[in-house]
């Protein structure tokens, strides 16, 4: 790492807040039906936000709908309470797949190497099937705003090796 990414992650904020949204069609319908709903993802980013020394700020469960989807993002950026956006699947390529599509629209800038570096990082576990993979990041209103896949092992992996060690250096840059 460079001295210079090293002094700006030593000027960034240390505890961050976070508001995670599961997309998820299934799980949403299961939900409202009263039914016992499992969040394998959701609960890994909880463990894994909190481990680093972060707080939970907000954990909710989404439609694929793009309204809603963006809605949420709204209202997270609204709140004086979240540094840190994310959302979890609907980043896949079938139809139904419409979290980016909900989310890119409202970000002032795009993190391109944060998809780029997610692939590669899934190639090498995964193979050629990263080809498939869709993740995106951004700011917005000095907020930090990821979308991932669902899947947990995609989520340890965004987690671990890009959200948790960037999220402080980029808010740090996007409220200069």
């Amino acid at each position: 790492m460079s001295e210079t990414s090293k002094a700006h992650k030593r000027q960034a904020p240390r505890k961050l807040r976070f508001g995670i949204f599961v997309c998820s069609t299934s799980r949403y319908q299961a939900y409202k039906d009263g039914k016992t709903v499992e969040d394998v993802s959701g609960e890994l980013i909880s463990e894994l936000v909190c481990k680093a020394g972060h707080e939970l700020v907000s954990h909710g469960l989404l439609p694929d709908d793009q309204q809603r989807i963006r809605s949420a993002l709204k209202e997270a950026l609204d709140s004086e309470n979240i540094d840190v956006i994310v959302f979890s699947g609907g980043t896949g390529i079938s139809p139904k797949d419409v979290t980016i599509e909900a989310v890119e629209p409202l970000l002032e800038k795009l993190l391109p190497g944060f998809g780029e570096l997610f692939r590669k990082l899934s190639y090498e576990q995964i193979g050629s099937a990263a080809i498939l993979t869709r993740a995106s990041a951004g700011v917005a209103r000095g907020k930090a705003v990821f979308c991932i896949p669902g899947s947990p092992n995609a989520v340890k992996l965004c987690f671990e090796k890009l959200i948790l060690p960037e999220a402080a250096h980029i808010l740090k840059h996007s409220r200069e």
